[in-house]
């Protein structure tokens, strides 16, 4: 047995060396390249990364939510509890979905069906997974208002999507995610075009109702300061790949791959100094066409010859403290003021 299988006491999701492709007219495009990481229970785990880098792309996968006869996961392992997602039936999984694994998706307007009402799709979430009669699922559903602080609950079930503000549609989304009690919540982007203050709320929200209800989160997101405040654990993603993974406060205060301190460098008041802003120099590489060895190579101040000759492992460079860069070592680390 491999020695990332052993001893799963208290990992609720391991994802083994995730690959997920999709297949068009113009080849291939290898999505998420050999991506691993752990959730515990009742643990967050944050997914860094650009726009377009495989995080959302990892969280379908894990759901088995890819485009039907486009996308599919081409290699390694999702253990869920110990059994490999990968390889249930459609059936098997429409058991997971929502009543074990929920998801929040970035838009909630186009995650909600205007059609109907609020209260009819939490109801039909609830009836789908636990069989309860349709005035059982009416209650749910207020109760789910209620829990997610929707004032007057009982009038905005009858309410349809246009008549809720965005703040509150995705109140009504994390109302569906955990109207099962699932143990598990993926948030991909849940803020996303929300301001500033809203933003604070649902996820002052999210991290109220995981510590309420015991669940593990993935929180998906490109922004630093969310996973400072909310992750166990974060994961970097550039390229389809992990190229760091550490706990929220040694990312901050001691990155070691050149892509993660550019992102620090990137951020306006991260090292705690007023400075100039740094970019991180060229643009992504396309999928059809990953560069050689080290993807982040073609942007790496650092790269050389040898990085283009085979991709680095993600190994653990001290303790708790995982990076994927053949020129980074514990001594390279450059140490931040930052504030976590």
């Amino acid at each position: 047995m491999r020695q990332e299988s052993i001893d799963l006491m208290g990992v609720l999701l391991s994802v083994r060396d995730l690959q997920t492709s999709f297949f068009t007219s113009d080849g291939e495009i290898r999505a998420v390249d050999g991506v691993t990481f752990d959730i515990d229970e009742g643990a967050t785990v944050g997914l860094v990364g650009e726009s377009g880098c495989g995080k959302s792309v990892t969280a379908l996968s894990i759901m088995r939510l890819l485009s039907r006869g486009t996308g599919r996961v081409v290699g390694g392992e999702i253990l869920y509890r110990g059994e490999n997602l990968a390889e249930y039936s459609e059936a098997g999984m429409r058991r997971i979905r929502g009543n074990e694994i929920s998801m929040i998706f970035q838009e909630p307007m186009t995650s909600l069906n205007p059609v109907f009402t609020i209260g009819e799709q939490i109801g039909e979430a609830v009836r789908l997974h636990q069989g309860v009669s349709a005035r059982e699922a009416r209650n749910r559903a207020v109760e789910m208002l209620r829990l997610v602080k929707i004032a007057e609950p009982e009038k905005r079930i009858k309410d349809y999507p246009h008549q809720l503000s965005g703040g509150m549609r995705q109140r009504v989304m994390i109302a569906i995610a955990l109207s099962c009690n699932p143990r598990l919540l993926m948030a991909d982007e849940p803020t996303t075009a929300l301001d500033v203050t809203i933003q604070a709320q649902i996820l002052d929200l999210i991290g109220e109702l995981q510590e309420r209800l015991g669940m593990a989160v993935l929180l998906i997101t490109h922004d630093l300061g969310v996973v400072a405040q909310q992750a166990d654990d974060v994961a970097v993603m550039y390229a389809g790949r992990i190229v760091e993974r550490a706990k929220p406060e040694i990312i901050f205060s001691r990155p070691m791959h050149p892509y993660t301190v550019g992102l620090m460098n990137s951020v306006p008041g991260a090292t705690g100094k007023r400075r100039r802003l740094e970019a991180i120099p060229g643009i992504v590489p396309s999928p059809l066409d990953w560069p050689s060895g080290c993807r982040f190579r073609t942007r790496c101040t650092r790269a050389d010859d040898a990085c283009a000759h085979s991709p680095p492992e993600l190994v653990e460079v001290e303790p708790g403290h995982w990076v994927s860069c053949l020129k980074v070592s514990a001594a390279d680390a450059p140490v931040l003021a930052v504030e976590a």
